[in-house]
């Protein structure tokens, strides 16, 4: 098995990846003793200074609801209020790929989702997440200028290439790497032991 690694795609600002959170964390609990898990960030949106227009803010927010009433996840809906969206997560991206090097990138994931979805802040705002990246430990002043820098955005178009050669389709998914083999691992939103019994299979 020591080939073999679990890919997580995600973007830390998909509101589905925030309710698959609880179930891919159990899931991910069960693998990490037996298997490599890497996190790559899909880039749902690219850089953008434009407030959102408000048709898209009614269909992010009705998802929202729809995520709630699917699967129980809270939404703090104050941020629809509250805050100036903008569709832009390659911010949010870049903060997870800086938190990496320092181990640190599950903690800016988490706390990403907490700002955006609990408690009504913009992880669009690169003063968002400079906040967050001192509240995890991360050197404040080194981390606002790796957030600019074109040697992060470099990374950062490197991974969204790679993400774009695995055979995914949408943001949360997983691909197992086994024998220099993609395999797509199918996602139950509630269920974890049906990801992790496909992997098995594979696996064995």
């Amino acid at each position: 098995m020591s080939n073999s690694k679990l890919i997580y795609v995600h973007d830390p600002m998909c509101s589905w990846c925030w309710g698959y959170a609880p179930t891919w964390l159990k899931l991910k609990a069960q693998l990490e003793d037996n298997i490599v898990v890497e996190y790559k960030v899909g880039g749902l949106a690219p850089d953008n200074q434009q407030p959102m227009p408000q048709n898209m803010k009614d269909m992010l927010e009705s998802t929202w609801y729809k995520i709630s009433a699917q699967l129980g996840t809270t939404f703090n809906h104050d941020f629809w209020r509250n805050c100036q969206p903008r569709r832009s997560t390659y911010p949010a991206c870049r903060a997870a790929l800086i938190a990496r090097k320092s181990g640190k990138e599950v903690e800016m994931v988490a706390a990403i989702q907490h700002a955006y979805y609990l408690n009504a802040q913009n992880p669009s705002d690169e003063c968002t997440l400079i906040d967050l990246a001192q509240q995890i430990g991360l050197n404040k002043a080194q981390f606002a200028e790796q957030l600019t820098s074109s040697a992060v955005n470099t990374e950062l178009t490197q991974e969204l290439a790679l993400v774009r050669t695995l055979p995914i389709h949408g943001f949360p998914s997983l691909v197992l790497i086994h024998k220099n083999k993609a395999h797509p691992i199918e996602i139950s939103y509630t269920d974890w032991q049906l990801s992790l019994a496909e992997i098995d299979s594979i696996l064995n």
